[in-house]
């Protein structure tokens, strides 16, 4: 059943008449806790029509934001099943420096989790919403700008050797 579900769920997202709709549901879905990359939908997206360049990093930008917002509300909620946890160096270093940390809200593995970790302790809202959107934003236009920087010749390479 599950398995069905998310075979469904995968073929309505790669469809590509939902070009931004894909980037949009992959974006929030990858910024939340499960493990799921976005670069790739964005630069596919960009790469086949270079014209929606700035809606699909602004869709992507806002999908990622609004899944780190789920994260940190998840966090806010989930106080107690953190409280052992209040001692640890990440709990001390995000009451540090407060939502400032949300720039590192892009990072690969830890930026999710500090989202839900800014819930919990309560950070400021909005500063944190900001500083995730900025953070997030300079990770898609870093990475879309590498990618389309690799010469079309490689990733016909890589298709072949995928096929």
């Amino acid at each position: 059943m599950i398995e069905s579900a998310i075979a469904w769920l995968l073929q309505l997202i790669a469809a590509p008449e939902v070009g931004l709709t894909s980037v949009f549901l992959i974006s929030f879905i990858s910024a939340t806790l499960l493990p799921l990359g976005s670069e790739p939908a964005v630069f596919a997206v960009i790469k086949a029509n270079p014209a929606l360049f700035w809606a699909t990093i602004g869709v992507a930008t806002l999908g990622n934001t609004l899944g780190g917002v789920v994260d940190y509300w998840m966090g806010y909620r989930a106080k107690q099943a953190f409280a052992k946890e209040r001692d640890t160096r990440w709990f001390r270093w995000l009451a540090r420096y407060g939502a400032k940390t949300m720039l590192l809200a892009w990072l690969p593995i830890v930026g999710d989790p500090l989202c839900t970790l800014a819930g919990w302790l309560k950070l400021p809202f909005w500063p944190s919403v900001a500083y995730m959107a900025v953070g997030k934003c300079a990770r898609y236009l870093t990475m879309t700008g590498l990618l389309l920087n690799v010469p079309d010749g490689v990733w016909h390479r890589i298709g072949q050797m995928l096929a």
